[in-house]
């Protein structure tokens, strides 16, 4: 319950700073271009709370519905204006003002992940350097000719100094091209330029697929000896007499050489008494235990025995493997522009994919998605979150760019159909796209709370 009400609590701060965002862009360069702003709206339908300020008397409003905002301009499409008001109307502002207050909305969610990233970066993003565990036989890559223990340098001639940056340049490489080049550096130190061919790369048609599971490749991991941080009372370790310290040597009589393979092991035997041999105090000791079991999300049994692992990184594996990404101030804001260059662009690419149906729609995700994943970055830390932060703003200024009407992007086009033509386009028209754009919005939300409830299913 807690972590239901704590990711519903960061979804409406993530949601109403966004949407602030946003709003923000269209009331300050309409009161900067001499437009009179009436309302700044955060949600829709019955306000919940209202103030009015300053010497024109603006009306601040939270309403009850907090699925976005909008700023209310004088408009004598919307009512009477007094005379001496009309030059300062909406509708009587020549066409570039007109675009550029409808354009900042958009700019400023952009300018919003520039800043949120620039932080980040000036903070210091951590990573792992991004070495191949294992290429699976088959795979992509094993064709490519990549081997465990490679280091990605570049990606189509993209710095790839962590996974994360590996993983978005391979991302924004497989969307839309059939051949990705790799350079990697081997264990021998030297360079290789690879290959990898796409184009049977059935990408973003199913939305839990990772891009490096689909080309075959197991990032590098450390093997951490298996030893007990802590033994939970009343568990199957407690009953078999397993205590803090233990150091796991074999299960079953196989050797058992780091953490991971031994969770796995242990998963795998469910209500089955495992063998093991134990060092405590320097001595071995035959024990034996009984995972219980469990059963997942999926209604897959696994076993369990209740003890905590210890996973330190040894400090030598640390120093060599971990990079650290850290700016000064132009820097990072130069790294903030490229970051949100590249996702906007990445964001765009999929849209495309979906409207052509070489993309699934189970891509799309709702607000009950938004707020799980707004809920975990949250609990992880401040950088995360602010990280989650840029990537929604970003998305929100791509789909409001989109030419469809009801958004900016639906007015943007009709005021570039205006400076081609000389003049607005007619009140019907704007009344057919008004519905055209309706029934799509409400198509893309139906599909999004689809999508919404069967994860929540799974």
């Amino acid at each position: 319950m807690f972590d239901i009400l704590f990711s519903i609590g960061a979804f409406v701060v993530a949601l109403g700073l966004l949407v602030v965002v946003h709003e923000f862009g269209h009331y300050w360069v309409a009161r900067k271009l001499g437009v009179k702003v009436l309302r700044f709206s955060v949600g829709f339908g019955k306000p919940i709370w209202t103030r009015v300020a300053g010497p024109e008397k603006i009306e601040y409003t939270l309403s009850a519905i907090p699925l976005g905002g909008y700023v209310k301009m004088l408009d004598e499409r919307e009512g009477e204006v007094p005379e001496e008001e009309l030059p300062r109307a909406f509708n009587r502002q020549p066409v570039a003002k007109r675009f550029a207050i409808v354009a900042a909305g958009p700019a400023f969610n952009f300018l919003f992940a520039i800043l949120a990233y620039a932080v980040i970066f000036m903070a210091g993003v951590n990573g792992v350097k991004p070495v191949v565990g294992e290429v699976l036989p088959g795979s992509i890559a094993a064709e490519a000719g990549l081997r465990p223990g490679d280091e990605i340098v570049r990606v189509d001639g993209v710095e790839t100094p962590s996974w994360e940056r590996a993983r978005m340049a391979l991302m924004q490489a497989a969307v839309d091209q059939p051949m990705i080049r790799l350079e990697v550096q081997g264990e021998d130190r030297m360079l290789r330029e690879l290959t990898l061919d796409t184009t049977q790369l059935d990408f973003l048609q199913d939305e839990k697929t990772d891009i490096l599971e689909q080309i075959g490749v197991l990032p590098w991991r450390p093997r951490i000896p298996p030893s007990i941080a802590e033994v939970l009372p009343d568990g199957a370790a407690a009953e078999a007499g397993l205590k803090k310290g233990d150091r796991i040597l074999a299960a079953n009589g196989q050797p058992v050489t780091d953490v991971r393979s031994w969770v796995e092991f242990v998963r795998a035997h469910p209500g089955e008494p495992i063998r093991l041999t134990v060092e405590r105090d320097g001595k071995p000791l035959e024990l034996t235990v009984t995972p219980r079991e469990k059963t997942d999300d999926a209604g897959e049994r696994y076993g369990f025995i209740g003890v905590q692992n210890v996973v330190e990184i040894p400090e030598d594996i640390r120093q060599k493997m971990l990079v650290t990404e850290r700016y000064g101030p132009l820097q990072a804001l130069a790294q903030g522009v490229e970051k949100t260059w590249d996702m906007s662009v990445l964001t765009l690419k999929v849209l495309g994919k979906l409207i052509v149906g070489e993309a699934s729609i189970k891509n799309l995700s709702g607000p009950i998605t938004i707020a799980k994943y707004a809920g975990i970055s949250a609990q992880i830390g401040i950088e995360p979150f602010f990280a989650f932060l840029a990537v929604i703003s970003i998305s929100l200024g791509v789909l409001n760019l989109l030419p469809i009407p009801m958004l900016d992007g639906g007015h943007l086009f009709y005021y570039l159909i205006e400076i081609v033509k000389g003049s607005p386009v007619s009140e019907q028209v704007e009344e057919l796209g008004q519905r055209i754009g309706l029934a799509l919005l409400l198509m893309l939300m139906s599909v999004a709370f689809y999508n919404d409830i069967l994860r929540l299913l799974e």
